[in-house]
């Protein structure tokens, strides 16, 4: 039977009630034992627990989380045979599609995995969530890449978003099939097109300044949008736009501030606001004129991979040509690309 080690970086999965709300707490492991303790129903893997400190409410998550993240599977590597990490759901896609672009090709399973209610709540999802993430690293049809289980489905962790923040169903990915389904069986719908290999265990290089997103609507300010292009620390900017990829014109001046920032080496990637389709430049006058403005068509790229990306590519040293090379590319499954 496989060997698995379970990373708890935080979230509601493991928090406790306090008097300003649900905190982060230690000592998971032992509660996961109690619930645990009746037999094992479940024929679960042997796994060990890592709580990492400190503790994360995973609304605080930084990229340097997902450095000490890598090195602790790097660490661990050769001694486990999967992986999951225990996550807070608020930023539980931004991390997996972060350590989809880290870690690249893989040879063994990390799963993404959380909970809406915390473990020993009631209604908790915490047990069926960890049982399920469980049972897919002990199972040999599992892809060897970065993947998302909740509830009672996996997902290719760069295609991951959270869609509801009441509904345990919380995660879905709208532009792509879910790679296993669990009922009375575990059915995987599809093999993985990824290509396995050796990790990359590098850490990048945090910039809070390099990466930055251009929501677009209606009323929007061009003055201020114009100023964040115009930042010198800028390196990535992901444009949020609507439908195929249409962004308003401001007579022309919108689209000479995208080339402008182009032209002083920013790479710029165009994501669609909507949950489902992609991003087709040329489709209308406007999107056209994109290409022209150096503008990358992110495709049906995710808002949180298209982030994670960003930061990661510019976080490896990437720039110019080869950035933009990068994110014209599906790198990991992430985009129909």
């Amino acid at each position: 039977m496989p060997r698995v080690l379970m990373l708890y970086t935080g979230g509601t999965i493991g928090m406790q009630p306090s008097p300003q709300g649900y905190v982060p707490c230690a000592g998971l492991a032992e509660r996961l034992s109690t619930h645990l303790a009746l037999g094992d129903p479940y024929r679960l893997p042997a796994f060990d627990v890592l709580e990492m400190q400190p503790l994360i409410d995973s609304a605080e998550l930084m990229p340097e989380a997902w450095n000490r993240l890598v090195a602790q599977l790097e660490n661990h590597w050769p001694r486990y045979d999967a992986f999951v990490v225990l996550h807070g759901t608020d930023t539980m896609a931004y991390s997996a599609a972060a350590l989809s672009f880290m870690l690249g090709a893989l040879n063994k399973p990390v799963i993404f995995t959380g909970s809406q209610i915390p473990l020993g709540e009631p209604r908790s999802d915490a047990l069926n969530n960890v049982v399920s993430a469980l049972q897919l690293a002990a199972h040999p049809a599992t892809p060897c890449e970065v993947s998302l289980a909740f509830h009672d489905r996996l997902l290719r962790g760069n295609r991951a978003c959270k869609v509801r923040t009441q509904g345990l169903d919380a995660f879905d990915s709208p532009n792509f099939p879910w790679l296993a389904e669990l009922g009375i069986g575990i059915r995987f719908t599809q093999p993985s097109a990824l290509l396995s290999g050796l990790p990359n265990f590098a850490p990048i290089e945090v910039d809070d300044e390099a990466v930055a997103v251009l929501p677009l609507h209606p009323g929007m300010s061009l003055r201020r949008a114009k100023a964040l292009l115009e930042d010198e620390t800028l390196r990535g900017l992901v444009l949020h736009s609507y439908g195929v990829g249409n962004p308003p014109s401001f007579e022309g001046e919108l689209l000479n501030a995208l080339k402008a920032a182009n032209e002083q080496g920013v790479a710029l990637l165009n994501v669609t606001q909507c949950a489902q389709g992609e991003v087709v430049q040329g489709a209308y006058a406007t999107g056209a004129e994109l290409n022209q403005a150096g503008v990358i068509p992110g495709g049906d790229i995710t808002l949180e991979a298209a982030i994670a990306k960003l930061i990661v590519l510019t976080g490896q040293g990437l720039v110019g040509q080869a950035l933009c090379k990068a994110l014209s590319a599906s790198l990991r499954g992430e985009s129909n690309r």
